[in-house]
């Protein structure tokens, strides 16, 4: 039969066993809370690398490609006084490889391939080097032209356009149309960073920027 104070000393025994369970469960408990917080913030992490991997894949992270920076002879703000205007009836546009349309700003004006003579920025729209015709998936048909108040300006009223506003290309009887996706200017050097969704049909124009000889001006539009 056990003594009082072994009675006491079981039951001394007992509590600190629980409290040893106790406090064994706890950590467990506290050990699980933290594994599954990291797991959690690892998946994220996992997560957002494969998202900026996915973006990058799309283009959207400006891969570097033979196109992100091509050569452009200069496009200036020129100016003879004779704002540029267009008459429907004197234009033959059968003559040219396609014809550009930016109803916003009433401008239609055709293009000539990159291999005609007379596919210059000093006459007409000019077809930058690098191109690729609408009809080409993914690609990106990129045409420049003057700013100002002369004959030559056909970009002139450019400036007034805005993300969301469209652009077309005929082209073989065909028509395609574009939405200006994004706007944004470059040093004038000689060269222009093309920004664009490599996965997408795109269309870039080119100009100077108004009241800015010292930058040019990149329209960036997707067919849609």
């Amino acid at each position: 039969m056990l003594t009082r104070n072994q009675k006491k000393d079981s039951n001394n025994n007992k509590r600190i066993l629980r409290k040893s369970q106790l406090l064994l469960l706890g950590s467990f408990l506290v050990f699980i809370g933290l594994f599954v917080l990291s797991y959690n913030h690892l998946v994220f992490l996992k997560n957002q690398v494969f998202a900026n991997m996915e973006i990058a894949s799309l283009g959207m992270d400006i891969p570097m490609s033979e196109e992100n920076e091509i050569d452009v002879p200069t496009v200036d703000n020129v100016s003879d006084g004779t704002v540029y205007q267009q008459s429907e009836q004197e234009i033959d546009y059968s003559r040219y490889a396609g014809v550009l349309e930016i109803p916003k700003i009433g401008l239609k004006r055709g293009f000539y391939n990159t291999d005609s003579r007379y596919n210059s920025i000093q006459y007409n729209v000019s077809t930058v080097q690098g191109s690729s015709m609408p009809d080409v998936v993914n690609g990106n048909l990129m045409l420049m032209a003057h700013s100002g108040d002369a004959y030559i300006s056909f970009f002139a009223y450019l400036y007034r356009l805005n993300i969301g506003d469209y652009a077309y290309i005929t082209y073989h009887g065909q028509r395609y149309r574009y939405q200006i996706v994004n706007i944004y200017t470059v040093p004038k050097t000689g060269k222009v960073a093309i920004y664009r969704n490599y996965n997408r049909t795109t269309l870039t124009l080119i100009t100077c920027t108004k009241n800015d000889d010292t930058t040019q001006t990149i329209y960036i539009a997707e067919l849609v």
